[in-house]
């Protein structure tokens, strides 16, 4: 493929706002209900067996149709596809924002996954083909990473505040203004060119195998930790996921034009950067549900409080991703970046294993955040630009696809398998300390934080295990001038194409 002539958008940096915007809102969402949900389902009276559906129906639909959405962003180009999933996403959250029934609230959630599913990886992939110079790319996915890795954080903080002082309902209506103020902006900034598009037909037997696959082993994971790994429906999923995703690569490796294409996980640094990041994603989703609980049901914070107790969490991501990763992103290659911030990260996980019941947040919690935040913060953001970097521009969408799918698939399993654990920890401990228990109340927290340390010490060997994937797996050099990955090792030669820019 000839290289072409780069021209600089004098708009880039603009456009990166109203990008970032948008990533901020569908990260957002993957956290906001969660402190909401105990408002709604009293208010719309959900049942218990239901109430998992609220977050369990836009994980399925994004977590299954992220692949789909890719494709769609190089079929359609980004900037369409970006400007219909926030039309989309919007229209979905008004209509959560005024369910009136159980069926309305899960029926916009869902919804809520499919236009996710299209706006996150086009907001990625224009990152990816707007910014092609080093030092800019750094700096702009810098940005992105912050938001991608605290933006979760950072819902439970709005989250809090909202139930708390307003209604449950604005957790669905805050994503209106900002789906506005990014459409209107991408409208007057975005410029997209017509070469970067892939016009292929649509791969629609690897659409329906990898969309059924994802649900399925999504799905799976939900249903292990309410019904047991050992259940008939938890091992039937996962052997239909197994099956559909086998049948998937299989199906894709002989296409004329594949719904992923192989060339773009095949090779090593990229994949190396899926496999990393879906696993830290594991890790930390979970522990954001457990410190959840801990702080309201153990500490009794409020959800205000609650909120305000991960922003030093946040302001590590922001600090290791925009002043630590973007900084040297151009001079240190991405696994002694990658590696050392999963580390760091494992070594404020391993603090968080010591918490109890009169723990201080000063003295633990808080050094714990700011390791853990400052750790993902500086292995996110070359994860995010390596993810995408090289590859070429008709494929920029689909990468850009499989990092969200990373970190979506991540956060279903890290949930489920984290409680899962936390569950079973929890039972057991009550059971062996029955008879010595002071009081009920006393029992039932100290079971309950001995299961969350329990799944804390699994998290920590987890983000261990991201270490040595990035670090044994990528090999990429430092991200230099033109696209190419300098020094990437294995697979180097069929990624190493320039970028095509504005």
């Amino acid at each position: 493929m000839p290289e072409t002539a780069q021209y600089v958008d004098p708009r880039r940096w603009k456009a990166l706002i109203f990008i970032a915007l948008a990533q901020l809102m569908v990260v957002l969402d993957a956290t906001i209900v969660n402190i909401a949900l105990p408002s709604a389902q009293a208010d719309l009276g959900i049942s218990d067996g239901n109430r998992q559906w609220v977050i369990t129906a836009y994980a399925l639909a994004f977590g299954g149709l992220l692949l789909f959405g890719g494709r769609i962003a190089d079929l359609w180009g980004r900037k369409q596809t970006f400007l219909v999933g926030l039309v989309g996403f919007a229209a979905a959250s008004a209509i959560g924002g005024a369910a009136v029934n159980t069926g309305m609230l899960l029926g916009a959630r869902a919804l809520q996954g499919v236009f996710g599913a299209l706006l996150a990886p086009s907001a990625l992939s224009l990152l990816a083909v707007m910014f092609t110079d080093p030092k800019e790319r750094a700096k702009a996915f810098g940005v992105f990473g912050a938001i991608a890795g605290g933006g979760g954080a950072v819902g439970l903080i709005l989250g809090g505040v909202l139930t708390e002082y307003l209604d449950w309902r604005w957790t669905f209506f805050v994503n209106i203004p900002f789906a506005i103020i990014a459409a209107v902006g991408a409208i007057a900034v975005i410029r997209e060119p017509v070469e970067s598009h892939n016009s292929s037909r649509l791969d629609i037997p690897g659409v329906l195998l990898a969309s059924t696959g994802l649900v399925a082993l999504v799905y799976g994971f939900t249903r292990a930790e309410s019904d047991g790994w050992s259940a008939g429906p938890t091992v039937g999923l996962f052997v239909a996921a197994a099956v559909l995703l086998i049948a998937f690569v299989i199906v894709e490796s002989r296409v004329k034009a594949p719904l992923l294409p192989l060339r773009v996980v095949a090779n090593r640094n990229r994949g190396g950067v899926y496999a990393s990041l879906g696993l830290a994603i594991i890790g930390m989703f979970g522990l954001f549900l457990f410190l959840t609980y801990y702080m309201q049901v153990v500490k009794g914070y409020s959800p205000v409080r609650t909120g305000f107790a991960f922003l030093p969490m946040v302001a590590g991501m922001i600090t290791g991703s925009t002043q630590i990763g973007a900084r040297l992103m151009t001079r240190v290659p991405a696994r002694l970046l990658m590696g050392p911030g999963f580390l760091v990260a494992s070594v404020g996980m391993l603090l968080l294993t010591q918490i109890d019941l009169d723990t201080s947040y000063p003295a633990l919690i808080l050094p714990a955040f700011l390791l853990l935040g400052l750790g993902m913060g500086t292995a996110f953001m070359p994860a995010m630009s390596l993810a995408t970097h090289g590859v070429e521009p008709r494929d920029a969408g689909v990468a850009s696809a499989m990092v969200n799918t990373s970190q979506q698939v991540g956060g279903a399993i890290g949930t489920a398998l984290l409680n899962t654990i936390a569950a079973s920890a929890t039972t057991e401990y009550a059971k062996s300390h029955a008879a010595a228990a002071s009081s009920r109340k006393a029992l039932e927290l100290q079971s309950m934080v001995h299961g969350y340390t329990s799944a804390i010490w699994w998290a920590v060997g987890i983000l261990v295990l991201a270490a040595v994937i990035a670090i044994t797996m990528v090999k990429a050099g430092q991200q230099e001038n033109g696209g190419a990955v300098a020094g990437s090792g294995d697979g180097a030669a069929e990624d190493a194409i320039p970028v095509m820019a504005h």
